[in-house]
């Protein structure tokens, strides 16, 4: 993602020395490699706007002061070198709510997971009791990996619904409504850290540009399906919030004018025929039926999974079409819990978007399964720690 140009250093008397320039672009560099995870010196050339020659300047001046560090790699089938921050020894945080699960993943600098749990949730949980959860399991991550509370630079979580920007609070139409109306400051407290969240779906879109393969895509759209769905939107290079931070809420689309009632108020939202829950209802009816189930059952080529996963694939391209028409993505990613279905789910989808869309536009989007199948949003939240002001260090 393009970086941020940062102001010299204040100390500096003359900031159009030449000392000053040199810290202004080493500035952009770190920020480009906080902003995006590991670049080779093309890529860092091409999103600071600096030139070859210059990148190439600071990576030695930076390799020789530890700050990177390097390695051979291959792009566009040629060699490259892929530059890192080396780790100081900091970390962010990634903390990501579901409707039944949390998971917490601790990251260095230089985008290297040392820490990973993840734990189910009944479902209903409420703020105060997960939160002191949340913190209790990063205690004993960040002991035994023998990581100082100091060394943390922030938390970054994620929460399955709506964020209003203007008021830093989750508001109706969150599948978790138990959270409706929890603020910031009432995440800070529980964790002990600095804290900054939003909306899981958005977070799932950062992740791809920052530690997924579309570290170079300018216009991307992240779909997570699951108990809810909701997409999170990359448009020229930077995450889209919208107006006051509620974006992305294709699960309340409306698909069928009189289907069954959704939790946000509507009716037939894309959330009532396509989300996991929605899927466990109808493959339920006998006995209960997880998200796993459901997995290991479409892979085994059960016949009743297989018809809701078609239609329910049909009914989200039907949806992403709608998106696609409006800002003509460049890629498409799903995610979520069911990401591991591969083409079993891709399939309809496609055939959705292909049937709704502009022709020119369904066939010029690429849609493709998340790599990082149900860690992006964590993933993500931890890039937004790394993304927060005030983290740039030498």
């Amino acid at each position: 993602m393009p970086a941020t140009t940062q102001s010299p250093p204040q100390g500096d008397r003359n900031p159009g020395s030449q000392s000053a320039l040199r810290e202004l672009n080493r500035q952009r560099v770190i920020s480009s490699l906080l902003g995006s995870g590991p670049l080779t010196q093309a890529e860092l050339a091409r999103q600071t706007g600096l030139s070859t020659a210059t990148v190439f300047n600071i990576v030695k001046m930076m390799l020789a002061s530890g700050s990177i560090e390097t390695q051979p790699t291959t792009s566009s089938g040629r060699r490259a070198l892929l530059v890192r921050l080396r780790n100081n020894g900091a970390v962010a945080v990634g903390v990501d709510f579901g409707r039944r699960h949390l998971r917490i993943v601790i990251v260095t600098l230089g985008f290297e997971v040392v820490a990973e749990q993840h734990v189910e949730l009944p479902i209903g949980h409420r703020a105060e009791a997960s939160l002191d959860r949340a913190s209790q399991l990063l205690s004993g991550m960040l002991e035994e990996q023998n990581i100082p509370p100091a060394a943390v630079l922030g938390v970054g979580v994620g929460i399955p619904g709506p964020i209003d920007r203007r008021t830093g609070t989750v508001v109706q139409g969150a599948i978790l409504p138990e959270w409706v109306g929890i603020h910031l400051n009432d995440l800070e407290k529980p964790l002990n850290f600095p804290v900054v969240f939003d909306n899981d779906a958005n977070l799932g879109a950062l992740a791809e540009v920052t530690w997924g393969t579309h570290n170079t895509v300018k216009n991307l759209v992240f779909v997570k399906i699951g108990s809810g769905i909701g997409a999170g939107l990359i448009l020229d290079g930077h995450p889209f919030s919208g107006n006051f931070g509620i974006t992305g809420e294709i699960g309340h689309q409306t698909i069928a004018d009189n289907g069954i009632p959704c939790h946000c108020g509507n009716r037939g939202c894309l959330e009532t025929v396509a989300s996991t829950s929605a899927m466990m209802a109808l493959l339920g009816t006998r006995a209960p039926v997880t998200t796993s189930d459901i997995i290991r059952n479409a892979l085994a080529g059960d016949a009743a999974t297989l018809r809701v996963m078609d239609d329910a694939g049909a009914a989200i391209g039907r949806g992403l079409a709608s998106i696609a028409n409006l800002i003509n993505p460049e890629v498409i990613v799903i995610g979520g819990p069911l990401a591991s279905l591969g083409q079993i789910l891709l399939a309809p989808i496609t055939r959705g978007l292909l049937r709704h869309a502009v022709p020119s536009v369904g066939e010029a989007t690429r849609l493709v399964m998340s790599s990082l199948g149900d860690r992006a949003e964590a993933l993500g939240a931890a890039s937004l720690v790394l993304q927060s002001p005030g983290l740039l260090r030498g």
